[in-house]
């Protein structure tokens, strides 16, 4: 069985104040070429929707369009809400859109309701595992604690459960948003898999992850959530974003994953490049340097992050940037790097990329006082850490 696999749409997102829309409804168009030419069995939808709680009306049109586009396939939709979506809202109409072959999964008691496929080498049962925030789903899949590895735990032994009462050979195929590592709850190597700035942090008590143990039996899972398109085991993959969000992804290959389910072995996979609507490129430089030399003439066409090793800030920086890189859309400043090396003191910003929301917090009290937040105090910033956090996923379902 032939499955496309795709996540982290982020409908309605803006790249540094330049609309998306228009490079989002390309990527829905080649997947709906991609998955009719491939002849695909089944379309893996794995979370993030949607950029937003409640997206914007363009956002809305763009993911109505695709809904009918995909329907036209007239093959099976499995569809759930991430990180960045409200499952409530999401989710409505989805009793609806199961007829046309849509089957958007955003509510955690379905987490054990699979879709059934059949070809000729016997029954596909697929789950859709939407976002779980645990303190919110913890009560409703009586999870041990409120955490990732806990409520994740639960809702797998709920999929195990029903995959008993499936026929003999039955294959099955998760679909899940979440951050998954090699290794089990213990051992887990974040160096293996790579993030970027454009992922909201979900960690609880400090901690975002779960081991790929938790997906032990299932032979293919399909993960939303880290933008890049990786391999966490050969059954557990990440197709990553269509898009670049930041910077931080201009290294990426941006694709979606054809997956070919075959019984009794791991599952054969290819990607599927994506269109890029410009290619994203940093410099590092002097004003004038990059205004005048010819080195650069090649950026007049990439969206660029410019930053600037002038001593002083240049007068009106931005404006004759965009006279020669019109698609320049974020600038910095930084007269401690040297442009030729690269290196230097690293700017505010850059101390606190890829770090979260408790190590900034934590960083804040040291710098403050000239010490380390006392055990007691850590243990207060984590506790409002989460409740910040909380907080956010509450608001998205009552706003």
């Amino acid at each position: 069985m032939r499955f496309l696999h795709t996540s982290d749409w982020h409908l309605g997102r803006r790249f540094h104040g330049e609309d998306l829309i228009d490079a989002q409804s390309a990527f829905l168009d080649h997947l709906h070429r991609i998955a009719r030419t491939e002849q695909v069995d089944a379309i893996l939808v794995a979370g993030d929707i949607y950029d937003r709680a409640i997206p914007s009306l363009d956002a809305v049109r763009l993911f109505n369009r695709a809904l009918h586009q995909l329907a036209d396939l007239d093959v099976p939709i499995i569809m759930i809400s991430g990180n960045h979506d409200s499952a409530h809202r999401l989710g409505v109409g989805s009793g609806l859109f199961a007829r046309a072959g849509i089957h958007l999964r955003t509510d955690p008691a379905t987490c054990d309701v699979p879709v059934l496929l059949e070809d000729t080498d016997g029954p596909v049962a697929v789950y859709g595992v939407p976002y779980l925030e645990p303190s919110m789903v913890r009560a409703h899949l009586d999870a041990e604690a409120a955490s990732h590895r806990a409520v994740l735990t639960a809702a797998l032994d709920k999929i195990h459960a029903d995959l008993t009462k499936q026929p003999d050979g039955t294959r099955s195929v998760v679909v899940a948003h979440a951050f998954v590592t090699p290794g089990t709850g213990e051992t887990q190597d974040l160096n293996e898999l790579e993030e970027s700035i454009s992922e909201r942090d979900i960690s609880v008590g400090g901690v975002a992850h779960v081991g790929a143990d938790v997906f032990a039996g299932i032979d293919y899972v399909a993960l939303g959530h880290l933008h890049g398109p990786q391999r966490v085991t050969d059954r557990i993959h990440y197709s990553g974003s269509p898009l670049a969000y930041s910077f931080s992804e201009a290294a990426h290959t941006k694709s979606f994953t054809l997956v070919d389910l075959h019984p009794g072995a791991a599952p054969t996979l290819t990607r599927r490049p994506c269109p890029v609507p410009k290619r994203l490129e940093r410099v590092t430089g002097f004003l004038d340097d990059l205004l005048t030399s010819p080195a650069y003439e090649p950026l007049k066409d990439v969206w660029l992050e410019v930053t600037l090793a002038d001593t002083a800030w240049p007068y009106e920086a931005m404006a004759r940037l965009r006279r020669r890189f019109p698609h320049t859309v974020s600038l910095k400043h930084d007269p401690a790097i040297i442009p030729s090396q690269g290196t230097g003191t690293p700017t505010y910003s850059e101390r606190l990329r890829g770090r979260n929301h408790l190590d900034i917090a934590c960083d804040f009290i040291k710098s403050m006082r000239g010490t380390d937040p006392t055990p007691d105090e850590h243990a207060l910033l984590q506790q409002a850490v989460d409740a910040s956090r909380l907080n956010e996923q509450q608001q998205k379902e009552t706003v």
